[in-house]
């Protein structure tokens, strides 16, 4: 009876203590996958555009894996997406390496330095595509003069891209009849004959030339590698790439421009939350690129090759931590 009563006690504390430390990993395990931020806001861009089809597959991901409040904020991209951090208003962004530059060092559209923003990855390229119609005559840039162009939305990356191009290529916008406008109203407006050319800078294939090249004669125009080598030694953001064939109906692949996305966070948001936002960004890949065909040239090996800001405290442990 004694050494019935005595087993019994010895599993009683068995399986107490096998309790306790379960309950101890769970504890652990929740600890772990909490963030310290309860609302997590991406600053995106046009509702059309890669950076807000991309940004909300993320949020749902780190809804899903936090239960943290992450949702997306559409946005005129890349400058006011640098005002926003820089006000606190959001958490993490999408935006074009060029503008980060100009954000962090006080130039172009900021009258003082940004301070409080960090990079999280260096991820596609955005290229500049120049579009207008078969019939049009444009060329190349300089076939723009004296044409209505559309520029994007005022202040965008979109819209900063396009005037350092023209600069480079001896344009300002007193020798064009400029519009400033986003995407779809672009895209709308080349088929309805308002503009004659129009700047998309974006990861390929962007949905609104997607949907235009159903229905217009669209035409790539060229930015030649001879034009563009003198730009990139002046803002070296910029790089020469192709945009393929095929890609909206062009037979051949077409020489453009190209600058390098970023993905951002304020300064001030926690080494584990940045670590944890990083490690599902990356784990995420799959899903995002289901989501935009953009995300294919995102991959860890290259994401800290062109970094413009400083690394997150967070965004560095991740890196060192898959390293070794």
């Amino acid at each position: 009876m004694k050494t019935k009563s005595l087993l019994s006690g010895v599993m009683a504390l068995i399986l107490a203590g096998g309790l306790a430390a379960c309950s101890s990993e769970q504890a652990e395990d929740t600890e772990r996958d909490r963030l310290d931020a309860r609302l997590i806001t991406i600053a995106t861009g046009g509702a059309s555009g890669p950076y807000n089809i991309i940004a909300t597959n993320l949020a749902e991901q780190y809804n899903r894996v936090y239960g943290v409040n992450a949702r997306t904020q559409t946005t005129g991209a890349s400058v006011e997406n640098m005002n926003l951090l820089a006000g606190n208003r959001v958490e993490m962004a999408f935006l074009m390496s060029d503008v980060l530059s100009y954000g962090i060092n006080g130039e172009n559209s900021f009258a003082t330095p940004i301070e409080n923003v960090r990079q999280i990855a260096a991820l596609y390229p955005n290229y500049v595509q120049v579009v207008t119609s078969q019939r049009s005559g444009i060329e190349t840039l300089d076939d723009l003069r004296g044409k209505r162009v559309a520029v994007g939305a005022q202040n965008s990356g979109v819209e900063v891209s396009a005037r350092t191009l023209l600069n480079g290529h001896g344009i300002t916008y007193n020798d064009l009849r400029v519009d400033y406008l986003g995407y779809a109203e672009a895209a709308d407006g080349l088929r309805a004959g308002r503009i004659d050319a129009a700047f998309l800078t974006s990861g390929i294939p962007n949905a609104s030339l997607m949907e235009l090249a159903q229905s217009f004669d669209l035409k790539l125009v060229t930015i030649t590698p001879e034009r563009l080598s003198p730009i990139i030694a002046d803002r070296p953001y910029f790089v020469g790439l192709e945009i393929p064939a095929n890609t909206y109906g062009n037979a051949e692949a077409i020489p453009t421009a190209a600058i390098m996305n970023a993905l951002v966070v304020r300064e001030d948001l926690s080494e584990n939350d940045v670590y944890r936002l990083t490690r599902t960004f990356f784990e995420s890949l799959p899903q995002l690129l289901s989501a935009h065909q953009a995300v294919r040239d995102v991959s860890l090996e290259r994401a800290q090759q062109g970094l413009v800001a400083p690394l997150h405290p967070g965004a560095q442990r991740y890196y060192d931590e898959v390293a070794q």
